[in-house]
């Protein structure tokens, strides 16, 4: 360590606890939500779990807080222990259990311990001007990145006043200023002399800068923008005061390398194609059947495999038209499919009866070099294909003698980061369940995994049979996963489930070598006790009863009237709701939004649309008493709880955001009625049956993840002869990010790209996005043994009269039933 940088390392030591408390002035503040909408708008358009993010000089993390309490994952360096360690400690304070989403590592920010091209983002803030050599660093910052990735760098010419007599002035007019508002001064809180003797020692001091990045950044091929402004948008009025004479710049560099052609075994191929052929593996033992697409921008690798178990057609035909389909132009990054990994096998149709002959090739990764042939190909799979791959997908289906519901598996065992990121690979998936595994060894995307590549497993189809629709759904699969990643371009696709995780798995296998007689269906749901099948024998006499340990779900079974000896029979496991994240985002997305929706409603209460709603609810009330029971569900900002309740009706409104709650009980006090108002989830109700003579909503419904076990409720707490209105549209179908049949002054012109990307993000997860609407919900309720039901396809027209800040262009319906 020279001289220089251990005297620079033993000051920020001393800064440690003065630096923290201006970081949590600035977590407690403004700046926080400041700075996180720069650095998202910022980043790439990709899924933030995936996202790898560098901040350097992390000082004592405010960087790392602020992402990763927003879901992101941080690998933070610093060069001084006591900023390590107090960072470590922030960490643990603001986030939880999200604290570990963030890494952190003693490191010198100009010789940095990472391969190349690790991350899609590096970050740093107030460090460059203190670097004995910057040009060193600023290489080591691009090198680290990946192609395309983006470099944010935030600074300012922190001491230029040492070398220029007019930034001398003006840095002396800010102490003024500071000491004029009574405020904090942040140099003279500081050891001020012996910083400035650092400054003078180290060469940014005296540079005009940003143009000084700019030049070397352009040197190292990056693509460069300067923001000279960045300073207005994320500093306090504070901070204003104390640097006005050296105002903070953004320095963006996009590493711009240039993306060529790959090669893999004999095939090359070149940005924006493909190449099919043959990779031999395990020196020339080896031949699989491969595709290689390049995509035509720079971006990730993910390989994919199917065919490890060779009776397993699905996933092989899967792969057989992924190669032909997936368009090179629209990817970003490469990927590897190979169709079969156990060709031999395959191609003598030997199915299951290789894996009782030759072995389970997904029981032995990450195989030997000298070992059994299996284990061969397994050495060869890990070391010639999974070690190029950034993220991995194993394609399966249930074998010739297997029935199994579709779902998929994710790797459990591994760091944080790949668990967390083949967790959300597995989410995109439109299957019913999700199993996290908990094995680091054996499988092929369990090992990945414990290599730190993430990894899932998908299963669909089985008894050795494959279909169009089966090969369909699961090339959508894939296709999503790609996107999810940032990999393929395009929108994503409907779906019809949101994968639940089954816990508490049970592989039971048979104990003779006889007969089996399956009692139910895979997919079928059960209870603890239920008897799941008989083996018996050639004569009839039960020799084994397979009884069930928990309620659960059947995932795979054999179906086959055989079983072997210490062979599978059936698989399940019991379903989990906790992980189920759907409803927190919903929330956290209305409580972002509750400020401008109460001042909307409020608008709207005094705007001719508020009579027009109480004629059409009149017209649906006809004989009904005037003081009638309402409870309205999902009452936002209470719009119809205030007009109702000024009708003199009884009125609780419930909405499943707290903040929503907050405003409605605000409004209700500022118009003079009396309504109760309870934080309460559509889909369970905390109220007796048959106590409302009406329940009313809208545009509820389409934001439900179980809007038939709502309608349920919503149902049973109706009296007899009650009625419901629901007034709801088919949003699911729009695109929340077009808003350009809207007047500008419209809610949703107001709110920003980001905010209706994340509209469009979770209507994708709801089932409810992907039905005919109202169809769906007709079927639903009748169902449901109502006494009448009808549809008012014409509600819009009478109610949307201009188009306003109120205007909704899509469609609405009314649905009035009658219990």
């Amino acid at each position: 360590m020279t001289e220089l940088m251990k005297e620079i390392k033993d000051y920020w030591n001393t800064r440690t606890e003065g630096y923290s408390e201006v970081n949590e002035k600035e977590l407690l503040g403004t700046q926080k939500e400041a700075w996180l909408m720069l650095l998202k708008n910022k980043f790439p358009q990709k899924a933030r779990e995936s996202l790898r993010i560098l901040d350097i000089g992390t000082g004592p993390g405010f960087f790392p807080v602020i992402l990763a309490g927003e879901g992101y994952y941080v690998d933070a360096v610093d060069y001084t222990e006591g900023m390590l360690e107090k960072a470590k400690e922030n960490v643990e304070k603001y986030l939880g259990n999200k604290k570990d989403h963030v890494s952190f590592y003693r490191m010198d920010a100009q010789d940095l311990d990472f391969q190349d091209n690790t991350f899609d983002v590096v970050i740093t803030r107030n460090l460059t001007w203190n670097l004995p050599d910057p040009v060193k660093a600023y290489r080591e910052w691009i090198r680290v990145l990946c192609p395309g990735g983006q470099l944010l760098n935030f600074d300012a010419n922190w001491y230029g006043y040492l070398y220029d007599e007019e930034k001398r002035l003006a840095y002396d007019k800010d102490r003024e200023n500071v000491e004029k508002e009574n405020l904090d001064d942040h140099y003279l809180c500081t050891d001020i002399d012996r910083m400035e003797e650092i400054a003078r020692q180290v060469p940014l001091s005296g540079k005009q800068r940003p143009s000084w990045d700019e030049k070397v950044l352009t040197e190292l091929h990056a693509s460069v923008t300067v923001d000279t402004d960045v300073w207005n948008r994320v500093w306090s009025t504070e901070e204003k005061l104390n640097y006005g004479s050296t105002p903070m710049f953004m320095i963006q560099a996009v590493k711009q390398e240039l993306w060529e052609g790959y090669t893999l075994g004999d095939l090359t191929v070149q940005p924006g194609h493909r190449a099919h052929g043959f990779l031999t593996l395990g020196n020339g033992e080896f031949s699989l059947p491969i595709t290689v697409i390049r995509g035509k921008n720079p971006g990730k690798t993910v390989l994919i495999t199917a065919g490890i178990h060779p009776g397993e057609y699905v996933g092989i035909q899967s792969a057989v038209e992924l190669a032909e389909d997936l368009n090179a132009e629209k990817m970003s990054g490469t990927v590897i499919l190979v169709k079969v990994v156990c060709r031999e096998a395959f191609e003598a149709r030997k199915g299951s009866a290789d894996m009782a002959e030759s072995g389970n090739l997904n029981r032995l990764f990450p195989g030997k070099r000298e070992g059994k042939k299996l284990e061969r190909l397994a050495f060869a799979v890990v070391k010639e294909l999974q070690e190029k791959a950034d993220y991995y997908i194993d394609l399966h289906s249930g074998d010739d003698y297997e029935e199994l519901a579709s779902y998929v598996y994710y790797a459990g065992r591994a760091d944080a980061r790949t668990v967390e990121i083949s967790r959300h690979m597995a989410q995109q998936v439109d299957v019913p369940y999700m199993v996290q595994s908990d094995v680091v060894s054996g499988s092929a995307y369990n090992y990945a995994a414990s290599q730190g590549i993430p990894s899932v497993l998908l299963e669909r189809g089985g008894m050795g049979c494959w279909d169009a629709e089966e090969v369909r759904s699961m090339k959508r699969d894939v296709r999503t996963i790609l996107r999810y990643l940032g990999i393929y371009d395009g929108h994503k696709s409907y779906r019809k489930y949101y994968p639940l995780e089954v816990k508490n798995v049970q592989y039971q296998d048979a104990s003779y070598n006889v007969l089996w007689y399956p009692e139910k269906k895979a997919g079928d749901l059960f209870e603890s006790g239920d008897v799941l099948g008989y083996v018996r024998d050639y004569e009839g006499k039960e020799l084994e009863c397979c009884v069930a340990y928990s309620d659960g779900v059947i995932l795979y079974q054999t179906r086959s009237l055989q079983v072997l000896q210490d062979g599978p029979m059936i698989t399940y496991g019991q379903i989990s709701y906790e992980n189920d994240d759907r409803k927190e985002r919903i929330t956290n997305y209305w409580t972002k939004r509750s400020d401008s929706f109460l001042k909307q409603r409020r608008d709207e209460l005094h705007s001719p649309l508020a009579s027009r709603w109480m004629n059409e609810i009149h017209k649906c009330m006809q004989e009904k008493g005037s003081k009638l029971k309402i409870l309205d569900v999902g009452c936002g900002a209470g719009f119809f709880s205030v007009l109702l309740a000024k009708e003199g009706h009884m009125v609780t409104g419930i909405d499943l955001t707290p903040n929503m709650i907050e405003g409605a009980r605000s409004l209700a006090k500022e118009e003079g009625v009396n309504c109760t108002f309870q934080v309460m989830d559509a889909e369970t109700l905390n109220f007796e049956d048959n106590c409302f003579d009406m329940v009313i909503s809208r545009n509820l419904t389409w934001t439900l993840p179980n809007a038939s076990k709502a309608y349920g409720e919503w149902m049973r707490v109706l009296k007899k002869g009650g009625f419901m209105l629901n007034f709801d549209a088919n949003y699911g179908l729009e695109d929340s990010t077009d808003t350009s049949s809207l007047p500008k002054m419209h809610a949703h012109n107001m709110l920003g790209s980001d905010m209706m990307r994340e509209c469009d993000e979770i209507k994708h997860q709801l089932p409810i996005s992907s039905c005919s609407r109202p169809a769906w919900d007709l079927q639903t309720l009748e169902t449901l043994g109502v006494k009448r039901i009808y549809v008012d396809l014409g509600i819009s027209s009478r109610i949307y009269c201009e188009k306003d800040e109120f205007y909704n262009p899509t469609p609405m319906f009314l649905l009035w039933t009658e219990k």
